[in-house]
């Protein structure tokens, strides 16, 4: 389905990201891989290779723009081209009430996750534009439908202005042939909470959902391949009319929560 297609995936040493680089892998493209732990990275580039893909390691921080045009530059060094990008990488950051949120903290989580898509979209879209490609934002359903998570400000802000520019993005872009779309994941089993600085506990309302918070697995997360699944469907031409959509993956969690 992606036979010969270059993928660029950025937040790619784990999680949704890691997944999602498998999972186009698998159906033929080569990847980049981008994150800034080299060690898994080169982890994840063996097991590729290892099954018959190419893969290329960059290491970068997706919010300094010069790592943001050098990952593009390096793929297309390698291969030639670049057809699709997983604009994935982001961070939980600060979770807190507006009172206790610095503003650092709010700059620093709105820097990775928005700036950081940003950056990674303007400097892949001259190569996207040479026959036409896709773009898939990796959002949440923080700041898209879900508002209860008291303290989470800073993501849900930088979460919803992904979505925001993934929609106008897709008619400026899509007189030349590049598709966008963004991705809402809802709990899904991932290591997102070991960069996540919780200090909310002030301000969340409690709420119980006895029977869980996720209507269609009774409170069990999903998975990273299940998103990784959306992802590449995304990317490829089976989705080929389909730009300016957001997709949520959350098991209904979204709508019982919201």
């Amino acid at each position: 389905m992606l036979k010969g297609k270059v993928a660029l995936v950025t937040g790619a040493g784990s999680g949704i990201g890691e997944a999602s680089a498998r999972a186009l892998a698998a159906q033929g493209a080569h990847v980049t891989l981008v994150s800034r732990t080299r060690e898994e990275l080169e982890e994840v580039a063996a097991d590729l290779e290892a099954g018959g893909s190419q893969a290329l390691v960059v290491t970068g921080d997706v919010s300094d723009e010069e790592d943001a045009r050098r990952m593009v530059s390096e793929t297309v060094e390698r291969f030639g081209r670049l057809d699709v990008v997983v604009a994935n990488a982001g961070v939980n950051g600060t979770w807190a009430g507006i009172e206790n949120l610095e503003v650092e903290d709010f700059r620093s989580t709105v820097d990775i996750n928005l700036v950081g898509t940003f950056l990674t979209i303007k400097h892949a879209v001259p190569h996207l534009a040479e026959g036409g490609g896709s773009v898939v934002v990796v959002s949440s359903v923080n700041g898209t439908r879900v508002f209860s998570n008291s303290g989470a400000t800073a993501y849900s802000a930088s979460k919803a202005g992904q979505v925001a520019m993934t929609k106008m993005l897709a008619v400026e872009l899509g007189p030349r042939r590049i598709r966008l779309n963004v991705v809402c994941p809802g709990a899904i089993d991932t290591e997102i909470d070991d960069n996540t600085r919780a200090a909310n506990e002030d301000v969340k309302i409690p709420v119980e959902f006895p029977r869980g918070e996720i209507p269609l697995t009774d409170g069990t997360p999903g998975s990273a391949q299940q998103v990784a699944d959306l992802v590449t469907f995304l990317a490829s031409d089976a989705a080929s009319h389909i730009s300016g959509s957001e997709v949520w993956v959350d098991g209904a969690q979204s709508l019982l929560q919201g």
